[in-house]
């Protein structure tokens, strides 16, 4: 299943939604069932934020997701405006 969309971080919010990247990054690659996750900043855009997200299963999205709730980066990336695409969750 993938994510792909963007998040779009205000000025205020910019610093810190990088500031926990990084660390969101590296726990991300450690869990099971991630096939890939990246997360760039676009450079045309500064605050617009584009993830890239492949898991193997909703198993391991839900995983994914419990995992990163509550961390710095979910409360950087709480309330900004997006639009994500979730693809391959069983309906």
């Amino acid at each position: 299943m993938t994510v792909t969309g963007w998040i779009e971080a205000p000025p205020e919010r910019r610093a810190q939604l990088r500031a926990a990247a990084a660390e969101h990054l590296r726990l991300t690659h450690a869990e099971p069932g991630r096939v890939r996750f990246e997360m760039h900043e676009d450079p045309d855009r500064p605050g617009r934020f584009l993830p890239d997200e492949e898991f193997t299963d909703a198993a391991a999205f839900d995983a994914h997701r419990a995992r990163k709730a509550g961390t710095a980066r979910d409360s950087a990336a709480d309330g900004p405006p997006r639009d994500l695409k979730i693809a391959g969750l069983p309906e």
